[in-house]
């Protein structure tokens, strides 16, 4: 009988992330350490997104423009649903939440959605795999300009929000090598499908080297004898909430709009998701120095979605394919 491998009871890279947190705590980049770190995580960020570029084909693109009711309704969770609960939140300020986590929560909520994970659990859903990837590469461009005019618009003076200079940094850090990547995706789309599990790596250590980054000039700044454990169990509680509601109105919201179980999958994943990818650098931008307070929130969501919908795509792995199901159906019907 061959062994099987034992599975840890977390996902590997949630344990990375928390390692790297604890990393930046007790070795927190500082002086010429810290410019060596924030180039290398401002490059780190560029890549990413040219691999993202690079990765979707036209074909996909093109053919995902087709569905444009499943695209519009993940944009609508995404840039409406999501901050219309986190102003909701702020009843719970100062009760639950400090202002500056409402701050991070709400900013949470105006961060667009994730591709590769909303991919990897769409796949094992066996749900609209191209869907996914459309819906998360264009949340990710609406986000470019979207988020950005949100936190002006929702944070006011908490946060840079949308000035020229603030969008053309996040243009250039996002847009631009994602346009790279679909420009020059002909000669590099073959390296990644034979390096695929390397280049996997590479995305998650560029990840891994962000969150790094932000967390250390927070242990430089002190911004963490702001957040009590109380506060920060609080904030654990409010977000779980969160996740639950989103993931709940993305599921038998589709539903009731008529999409096949397939799209529903996709719109669950991609809709009830946020980019950690994609905030930590923009909100180094907005925040400045306050980012890595502002990113917490996005740090927790991130690790609780991961966790959460690990467990909901395996769930839906074992639904029974469409035409068992109509079997099913029609069997129970005759009895």
């Amino acid at each position: 009988m061959p062994r099987t491998k034992p599975k840890l009871p977390i996902d590997p890279y949630v344990l990375a992330l928390l390692g790297t947190v604890g990393l930046a705590a007790l070795l927190p980049a500082s002086g010429t350490a810290a410019q060596v770190a924030s180039g290398a995580s401002t490059g780190a960020v560029a890549l990413l997104f040219f691999l993202y570029g690079a990765r979707l084909s036209t074909r996909e693109a093109l053919d995902g423009v087709r569905h444009w009711r499943l695209h519009l309704t993940v944009l609508v969770c995404t840039f409406v649903l999501f901050p219309l609960l986190g102003l909701a939140a702020r009843g719970l300020v100062p009760l639950v939440l400090t202002p500056q986590l409402f701050d991070g929560l709400l900013f949470l909520c105006l961060v667009p959605s994730t591709i590769q994970s909303s991919i990897a659990f769409t796949s094992i859903a066996r749900g609209n795999v191209p869907a996914a990837i459309c819906a998360g590469s264009f949340s990710s461009l609406a986000g470019i300009l979207l988020t950005p005019l949100l936190a002006g618009l929702l944070l006011g003076g908490d946060a840079g929000g949308f000035s020229a200079d603030s969008l053309v940094k996040i243009v250039l850090q996002l847009l631009v090598p994602f346009l790279a990547g679909q420009a020059l995706r002909r000669w590099v789309a073959p390296l990644l499908t034979r390096y695929k599990k390397v280049l996997g790596y590479v995305d998650r250590g560029s990840i891994l080297l962000i969150v790094y980054t932000a967390f250390s000039e927070g242990m430089v700044e002190g911004v963490w004898h702001q957040v009590s454990p109380a506060r920060l169990v609080a904030l654990f509680g409010v977000e779980a909430v969160l996740l639950a509601v989103m993931l709940a109105l993305t599921w038998y919201g589709s539903k009731r709009l008529g999409f096949v179980r397939e799209d529903r999958i996709a719109i669950q994943f991609a809709g009830s998701k946020k980019s950690l990818a994609a905030g930590l650098p923009m909100a180094s931008v907005l925040f400045g120095p306050q980012a890595a307070l502002a990113v917490l929130p996005l740090m927790l969501f991130h690790q609780m979605q991961l966790m959460v919908c690990a467990v909901i795509a395996r769930r839906r792995s074992h639904d029974p394919e469409p035409a068992a199901r109509a079997d099913a159906g029609a069997v129970a019907a005759r009895g």
